[in-house]
């Protein structure tokens, strides 16, 4: 399988998996994915060898005798699983270049579905997959049509979080706030944050914030600047901004967690994918086409296109069950 970024379309295409073993018994599948989100599809039980590639790297590099030197290696590492298949999930020219290093028949959207039409000129097996599908859908859909079976119920993650000490975590019932996004419209506004986490404070919830670069982190660090604690002492619920965390550590805080709330990325996809109780906000970004719908233990909010206000976001944890 070839599906190599970003962090939610990785763990969007899990399903396919746990889908392939269900029909094929005994299928070996391996995994080519950017180097940075390698420990995602390692999540799954079903995932053989996980193959890493560096394709942003590479780019920035190709002038380096090394850069050229991982490629090979990369190209004989691929081509020496002697594969039955090459399943391009991507639709992308550089995801239809690096099917072809494995030497195996690629399968892959037609030209009206890829993202990349030029990508189909790769596949020796094209499958048209309808553009209004959930994006888990339209990945289940085309390995199914490779494979030759029926992708039938909801999808099924099947995935288990690392058992990781995390020690520098809050004591007791923790909400991890999932703040962070690429995209400045895709970000809930800072006072609506302070306020639900003085909310969840105020019910002996604490409250985790996750970051990556140091923009994110000094965002997080505003937000609990601006959170504050409820109480003093050690037992009590606080705001804690997290050390740096891998992708495996953020699993196992995001399983153990009481609430999540996340904006649309790839955490926050990671979240309901774990099966933790998350509301997930949506108002810049279609909830029907990335958010998630296969567990009773997510929400989606802002839908309709507008912000969602703390209160709302309140009501949809205590809802989940995430407090009495």
């Amino acid at each position: 399988m070839i599906k190599t970024s970003s962090m939610g379309d990785v763990i969007h295409a899990l399903p396919v998996v746990t889908d392939i073993l269900a029909a094929r018994p005994g299928a070996r599948i391996d995994w080519v994915v950017e180097e940075g989100f390698a420990q995602l599809p390692r999540l799954h039980p079903g995932v053989g060898e996980v193959i890493p590639v560096a394709i942003r790297r590479w780019r920035r590099a190709l002038g380096q005798a090394a850069t050229w030197s991982e490629i090979r290696a990369t190209r004989a590492r691929l081509r020496a699983g002697a594969y039955d298949l090459a399943l391009d999930l991507q639709g992308l020219i550089k995801s239809a270049m690096v099917a072809r290093w494995t030497g195996a028949p690629i399968a892959g959207f037609s030209r009206a579905s890829a993202r990349e039409p030029l990508a189909a000129l790769a596949y020796a097996h094209r499958y048209d997959v309808p553009a209004d599908l959930h994006a888990i859908e339209r990945l289940r859909s085309l390995a199914a049509q490779a494979l030759g079976y029926r992708a039938e119920g909801g999808p099924r993650f099947a995935l288990s979080a690392p058992a990781l000490d995390l020690a520098w975590r809050p004591r007791g019932s923790y909400a991890v706030f999932l703040h962070a996004t690429s995209r400045a419209e895709k970000q809930w506004p800072a006072e609506r944050w302070v306020e639900l986490g003085r909310a969840l404070l105020g019910r002996g919830v604490s409250v985790v914030l996750p970051w990556g670069g140091q923009a994110e982190q000094a965002a997080a660090q505003a937000l609990a600047a601006g959170i504050g604690a409820a109480a003093m002492g050690e037992a009590a619920p606080l705001v804690r901004v997290a050390p740096r965390l891998s992708l495996s550590e953020c699993a196992r805080l995001l399983a153990d967690a009481r609430a999540v709330v996340g904006v649309d990325t790839g955490l926050t996809h990671l979240s309901a994918a774990l099966d933790s109780r998350t509301v997930a906000l949506f108002a810049a970004t279609p909830a029907w086409r990335f958010g998630p719908y296969w567990t009773p233990r997510a929400r989606n909010l802002g839908e309709d296109g507008t912000w969602p206000q703390a209160g709302e976001v309140l009501a949809a944890l205590k809802a989940l069950g995430s407090f009495v």
